[in-house]
């Protein structure tokens, strides 16, 4: 059952209670009409044979007087009977008029009527009042009627409202267990089915968000390990390359410290040579260190230099690769953050590449295009793995990266073999085009 059928039921049920309630008012309010209608006839009829019947019992002042206190005592509907004629018409009328003038009635004349039974005249005149009073009173019925039919129904609906959306809170409750860091939003069994279609939404949001999480941490884990792995890098290079020319550079420092006494200006220049050569040496590593770790000139338009040099290291390192980059004319010049962000992910992605793929080509394409720069990584290797998640460590890296800048990363598999990485990276209007990254491969 939804909810729309519930509700429609609450309501239905209660407009038919108070259908058959109104329908027992009226019944009552019709029968206490008749019964009233019947006994005013009754004592309309026992009036006149009883003020035919009195003067021939009792003497004429005996009998007015029994016929006054028999009409006194058995008052009439719509009619007005009296022994005497009425004086007091006129203020009743003026009252009457008053009161049908404020309902917009117009009131009718009274006129007297005479009517002479034996010895006994009667004086009948119409008597509007009640009429009025017997109006108002099913008025005040009707009016009790629709007050309680309105109470009735807000109670009912309100009721109704309260018992329907009572799964919402249980439904808040399992949003609020999701926030707090729980895998589960261990919502009931809901009997609705719009509250059913909302858990398993909830559900399909806890699947993704416990699957978001555990990728953060693997993201977390593995974002310590890359620091962990260059520090033992940078660590090593230190101590192998630097830390050697370093002591190259004491030795030959000590040398001449000991030895300036006695040495000949050709000892001298040699020595001197060294130091030079050395203390370039040096500088050179730190350079390439500086390099790694940060690539120089990205802030003032230099992303294509810098991938070129990242192309021509690894070609370097991997001979075994043949590595190609296709760079258009000219480079739009990138915010700081964006051309960092571009450059680590092509940085990862040839990683990925020389690491996994077993490819013998890679090629890096960079295409302009309606204010989007599109970068594409295509090698011939061995492709994404068939079974298990498809984007760990690195490519998880990567996506996450490019969010922080708005880009995209799309993955599909290269043509014949091999795959393609894809990267979309939006550029704001302002950004312009500069002329200093000429095609290359």
């Amino acid at each position: 059952m939804d909810l729309r059928r519930r509700l429609l039921g609450y309501l239905g049920a209660l407009l038919t209670g108070l259908f058959l309630m109104a329908l027992l008012i009226n019944l009552y309010s019709l029968r206490s009409d008749i019964n009233a209608e019947l006994a005013a006839s009754e004592r309309l009829a026992k009036i006149l044979l009883d003020a035919s019947s009195l003067d021939q019992q009792h003497p004429p002042e005996s009998a007015n007087a029994r016929l006054r206190a028999l009409i006194d005592a058995a008052p009439l509907r719509h009619l007005r009977i009296s022994v005497d004629r009425p004086e007091s018409q006129q203020s009743t009328d003026a009252t009457l008029t008053q009161l049908a003038s404020l309902l917009g009635i117009t009131a009718p004349t009274h006129q007297v009527e005479r009517v002479t039974l034996g010895h006994q005249t009667l004086y009948i005149t119409p008597n509007p009042a009640s009429e009025i009073e017997e109006r108002l009173g099913d008025t005040v019925r009707l009016c009790i009627t629709l007050l309680l039919f309105s109470g009735a129904t807000l109670l009912v609906a309100w009721w109704s409202a309260h018992r329907a959306l009572a799964p919402v809170r249980d439904l808040e409750a399992g949003l609020q267990r999701l926030a707090d860091g729980e895998s589960d939003a261990a919502l009931p069994r809901f009997d609705l089915r719009e509250f059913k279609r909302i858990a398993g939404s909830i559900d399909q949001l806890a699947s993704a968000l416990n699957t978001s999480r555990a990728a953060q941490k693997q993201l977390s884990r593995k974002l310590i390990e890359v620091q962990e792995e260059e520090r033992r890098t940078l660590a090593r290079e230190l101590h192998d390359e630097t830390g050697q020319t370093l002591t190259a550079i004491g030795v030959t420092a000590a040398f001449l410290e000991r030895n300036a006494q006695t040495l000949d200006s050709q000892k001298i220049v040699e020595c001197a040579q060294e130091l030079r050569r050395d203390v370039r040496t040096n500088g050179e590593q730190l350079r390439t260190m500086l390099k790694r770790l940060r690539p120089h000139g990205l802030d003032s338009g230099g992303l294509g230099s810098a991938l070129r040099e990242l192309i021509a290291g690894w070609q370097q390192r991997e001979a075994s690769i043949d590595f190609h980059l296709e760079i258009p004319a000219g480079l739009p010049i990138l915010e700081e953050k964006q051309a960092l962000v571009l450059y680590r992910v092509v940085q990862e992605g040839l990683t990925n590449v020389v690491r996994h793929s077993e490819a013998r080509n890679c090629v890096v394409r960079i295409v302009l295009e309606a204010r989007m720069l599109h970068v594409q990584i295509d090698d011939d290797g061995k492709g994404l793995p068939t079974a298990g998640k498809i984007r760990r460590g690195g490519l998880l890296g990567m996506e996450e990266r490019l969010e922080m800048v708005g880009g995209k990363l799309e993955m599909q598999p290269g043509q014949p073999s091999g795959l393609q990485l894809r990267i979309v990276l939006p550029l704001s209007p302002k950004q312009g085009e500069t002329d200093d990254s000429r095609h290359s491969g």
